[in-house]
């Protein structure tokens, strides 16, 4: 039980006993003088002089106590402390402080500096040489790291668990999980079970990890279909199950296409079976009594069945001309690259060349169309028009653009041109007609003669928009965390290791300080998984707290009423908030503040924000007592974590040095022996003066 006490109490129980010690040696020799002296009247002076004596042994044991435990105890503590943080949080710095407490304690001050200082150098010449021995497997992991963000399809590593271990920046989009899935989220969450699952089953139990299975799906949130491709991890332990990789793509608009498509096709085989039976019949007849052609009945039949076909089939042609290009992609081009292109065609035919026009993006087949320019300009110095040339693009008045190529020369005729758009535009694509490339781009190409003599050949681009400043990337970097393949989770909150939960650090920004009268501006929240803050998994959203925000509170945090104009509702971002928290346990400072706000919408959100919590306060106490002062800024300070000026007193500034501060408390917690989240929690609880515990129910 003494093991467990803090040094300084074990100190004032030291001169503790020494006062009673002291007193029960004056009771002792009173008691023995009184039993053995035969001269009356002698307890009277004696007692007074014991009393006496015994308040003066109290007093004097008392001033040398704290005198002790502020100038030994206390200096002790604090340079236990010290030590620890650099041992185990890796804080930096030298013990001015600490030494200049310890000031009476001899060379243990100097020694304990002395080892910080060697600590210090032997981690950064290790670091050092770990940085450089490191170097070239960073860059190759960073390429590959860039070439996964990259891949066009979400690339998923799971656990057996279906806990995540790796996404990319595709299954953020794809599974529809707003910033990120989740490092250890389970993917169930987003994936309808059953067709995941049985994948799964099949192949873990044919034990082959060269096996793959091809499987169709559905997100949780709104039913968009998935093609996807499983295969499971080698095995590694033959007493666990296999993680696996799984890529998904969205086949969505596919589907949709080539239903759209199969519909079009079977209304034009059903519109026009009809009438080509009718006007086959009318043909029978005609054809087996030639005098009944002379009869106006079967002409007047036979007219009407060929209008009836030959409006269904004009009709149907302009449906698929005009939904062809939802079934024919094309690419987005800069006009700037495609006029230079063809340019570098023409030179290359020796041919002269100008091109002017606006900057425009082209959704167009530049490759094809530099052959068809080339082709063009090709054809027409054969034919002595020109060896000269312009190519002029313009802005239409809807969203397209058209290209005109034009000379000082004899003109081209209409007829001879469309006989040219039958033949190939290049000797090696023999099955590419010039005609051939203008319906891919749903357009056709005509001739004309200008009033200034310029002979012309015009070619429209149906999609075209003016290029602007393109907004800045969406940045999609791969997560991920190996370690989560291999991690088991099957224990309790109670009983789970500290470094085996996730976490939610969070805080708040409020229009005032009292909780059941203000209300949020601003909530912010990182997850730290398996012990490091994963930094693409951010929560951060103003709050749009339906009432003015005071003044006094603006000039703290900086929130003004036109920034939270439009901003979600307080039911809205606490809805978003407690799914982004789900399954983790909840870390703040001061956390019964922020909690309070939270549970005051329990009932509007519809949920319960009944997850573990701990508070930074508290944690503080426990490793540096409770006579420290435990303020985010004096916390952070002791720890070496730097609050950039702009980001103090912002949510996200807050969640991240609080965030920072946590990672570096848990291995000291875990030096002093609080492995488990119920040691901690059982230690958190008896600096409750503080602080209250808000795990009532654990």
């Amino acid at each position: 039980m003494l093991d467990r006490l803090s040094l300084r109490i074990r100190v004032l129980l030291f001169f503790l006993l020494i006062a009673l010690g002291g007193i029960a040696a004056i009771v002792a020799g009173g008691w023995l003088t009184l039993s053995r002296s035969p001269q009356p009247g002698l307890d009277g002076p004696l007692l007074q002089a014991g009393l006496i004596a015994g308040f003066l042994i109290v007093f004097i044991t008392t001033g040398i106590w704290y005198l002790f435990d502020a100038n030994v105890a206390r200096a002790i503590d604090g340079l236990s402390t010290a030590i620890r943080s650099r041992a185990h949080a890796d804080v930096t710095g030298g013990l001015t402080r600490e030494a200049a407490q310890a000031r009476y304690l001899g060379d243990l001050a100097p020694a304990a500096e002395a080892i910080s200082a060697s600590l210090a150098q032997t981690r950064s010449a290790l670091a050092e040489s770990v940085a450089r021995e490191t170097a070239r497997l960073s860059a190759e992991k960073s390429r590959l790291e860039k070439l996964l963000s990259d891949v066009p399809v979400a690339v998923l590593l799971c656990n057996a668990d279906f806990q995540l271990a790796f996404y990319n920046g595709q299954a953020v989009t794809i599974l529809e999980a707003g910033a990120a899935p989740g490092l250890d989220r389970n993917l169930l969450d987003y994936l309808r079970e059953g067709p995941v699952r049985h994948a799964y089953d099949r192949l873990a139990n044919m034990n082959d990890p060269d096996a793959v299975s091809d499987l169709m799906c559905a997100t949780t949130a709104s039913g968009r279909l998935l093609s996807g491709r499983m295969r499971v991890l080698r095995r590694t332990d033959n007493t666990r199950r296999p993680g696996f990789v799984l890529t998904l793509r969205d086949v969505t608009a596919d589907l949709s296409a080539h239903a759209a498509r199969e519909a079009l096709l079977t209304e034009v085989f059903d519109r026009v079976r009809r009438p080509a039976a009718n006007l086959q019949t009318v043909i029978g007849v005609l054809s087996d009594s030639p005098e009944l052609a002379q009869q106006g009945d079967l002409t007047q039949a036979m007219q009407t069945e060929v209008r009836v076909l030959t409006s269904a089939i004009t009709q149907l042609s302009a449906r698929h001309d005009a939904t062809r290009g939802e079934w024919m992609p094309q690419t987005r081009t800069r006009s700037r690259d495609l006029l230079d292109g063809i340019q570098a065609q023409f030179a290359a035919q020796d041919l002269a060349l100008t091109t002017e026009g606006p900057e425009l993006i082209l959704t167009c087949d530049g490759f094809e169309l530099a052959l068809f320019f080339r082709w063009l300009g090709t054809k027409l110095a054969e034919t002595g028009r020109a060896n000269s040339f312009r190519l002029v693009l313009s802005e239409e008045d809807g969203p397209g653009a058209i290209l005109d190529l034009d000379w000082l020369g004899a003109p081209l005729p209409v007829g001879e041109f469309d006989g040219w758009l039958t033949e190939s535009i290049d000797p090696e694509l023999p099955d590419v007609t010039a005609r051939s490339v203008l319906m891919a781009h749903l357009t056709e190409a005509w001739t004309e003669t200008r009033p200034d003599g310029r002979a012309t050949v015009r070619l429209p681009i149906p999609q075209a928009r003016r290029a602007t400043r393109r907004p800045p990337p969406i940045e999609r970097e791969v997560v991920y965390d190996f370690e989560l393949l291999s991690k088991e989770r099957n224990a309790g909150v109670l009983e789970s290791r500290l470094q085996d939960l996730t976490y939610v650090v969070f805080d708040t920004e409020t229009t005032g300080l009292t909780p059941s009268a203000d209300e949020i501006v601003q909530i912010a929240a990182v997850r730290v998984v398996n012990g490091r803050r994963v930094r693409r998994e951010v929560f951060d959203t103003l709050v749009d707290p339906g009432r003015p925000i005071p003044k006094s509170s603006t000039d703290v945090h900086g929130i003004t009423e036109d920034m939270v104009k439009g901003a979600p509702s307080m039911v809205e971002a606490g809805k978003s908030f407690h799914e982004f928290a789900r399954g983790a346990v909840l870390i703040a400072h001061n956390a019964p503040f922020d909690m309070e706000f939270l549970r005051r919408y329990e009932k509007a959100i519809g949920v319960q924000f009944d997850n573990p919590v701990l508070d930074t306060v508290l944690l503080s106490a426990v490793v540096y007592g409770q006579l420290e002062q435990h303020s985010l800024d004096a916390l952070t300070a002791r720890l070496g974590i730097t609050i950039p000026e702009e980001a103090r007193h912002t949510a996200i500034g807050d969640t991240v040095a609080t965030a920072d501060a946590f990672l570096k408390l848990l291995p000291m917690l875990q030096a002093q022996g609080l492995e488990t989240f119920g040691a901690v929690l059982a230690e958190v609880r008896r600096h409750g003066r503080l602080l209250k515990d808000l795990n009532t129910q654990m």
